[in-house]
């Protein structure tokens, strides 16, 4: 199931609030220390993070003993290299697949669980069921990393966590590839006064994202008219529309993040009543997108942009 719609209840699985990253990164360098892992270059500590909320994190020692209570910061922090110090992950973490899966839960953490693998380091999307004091208690670091409301809380996320595992280069190597990639998808859109709109799906319920999401935040990027922000029930980043409402929205692309939860695919949306005359419908503009991918906001975002910025230039070709 998604990380996002995790988080919510399971009346309203798909409608989270998201928690814009406004944080610094402070290194406080105190001398040396070889790495005695391999491959871990000698690296500066200790270092100090300031966190969203305004709480400063201060790392004494390089960790290597992570445990990543978050599938995003997961992903995160095995594209910067610091997988070999990571010796835990949760139970939604699945990606990749080299990644030490556990029981261990985000969202219903268990601190004796946590206790049990001998962290020096733990990282999380929240903090729920008392996480951050229960882990505090254990005089072990912990840094939460909250869901990212747009690319640029992403890149600083990243860099936090190469700061945090002694990884900054790398991690400042990863921001650089993915912030040309992201300026290589926009120069390829044409800039015309055309209205391409997009709708997203979070399951077969119609449940969709505004423009206020991380991933609404994407379609804005590239200049998208998203039809879940002009809905009547966008009260919530996380509305549900009607099946009326889209057909009359007529989308020029859809994005079905719901391929792996509820098996959609365009075969599937062209069967629903009255589906068929939509745009994208007739032009097979429907992306299956992976539903993890879609819905974190980790390095294989790009892979998500790539996928929706070659629809949207079929979209603009066609036009």
């Amino acid at each position: 199931m998604q990380e996002h719609r995790r988080r919510a209840s399971a009346k309203l699985a798909a409608q989270i609030g998201v928690t814009a990253v406004a944080a610094c990164l402070t290194l406080a360098a105190c001398g040396g220390r070889q790495s005695s892992t391999p491959n871990v270059p000698t690296v500066h500590f200790p270092v100090s993070i300031t966190a969203p909320g305004g709480a400063t994190v201060t790392i004494a020692k390089q960790p290597h003993r992570v445990v990543s209570l978050s599938p995003t910061a997961t992903e995160m922090l095995f594209a910067i290299g610091a997988g070999s110090q990571v010796i835990a992950v949760d139970d939604q973490s699945n990606y990749p697949a080299s990644a030490p899966k556990t029981k261990l839960s985000g969202f219903q953490p268990n601190i004796e669980a946590i206790a049990a693998y001998s962290p020096d380091l733990v990282v999380a999307a929240e903090d729920t069921g008392g996480l951050v004091h229960g882990v505090q208690a254990l005089n072990v670091p912990m840094l939460v990393e909250p869901a990212a409301k747009n690319l640029n809380d992403s890149y600083l996320q990243i860099r936090q966590l190469g700061a945090a595992t002694g990884r900054p280069a790398e991690a400042d190597s990863l921001v650089g590839k993915m912030r040309s990639e992201v300026g290589s998808f926009v120069a390829s859109l044409s800039k015309t006064s055309r209205q391409v709109r997009v709708y997203h799906e979070l399951d077969n319920t119609y449940y969709s994202a505004t423009s206020n999401t991380f991933i609404g935040q994407v379609y804005k990027l590239f200049g998208l008219t998203n039809i879940a922000d002009s809905a009547t029930s966008a009260t919530s980043d996380y509305p549900q529309l009607s099946a009326e409402y889209i057909v009359a929205s007529n989308p020029d692309l859809i994005v079905l993040a719901d391929t792996k939860c509820c098996q959609q695919d365009l075969s599937s949306v062209a069967a629903r009543p009255g589906w068929s005359v939509i745009t994208a419908v007739k032009t097979g503009q429907v992306i299956g997108a992976d539903d993890d991918i879609a819905s974190r906001w980790g390095p294989r975002i790009i892979d998500f942009m790539r996928a929706v910025a070659q629809h949207v230039q079929q979209v603009e070709k066609a036009a």
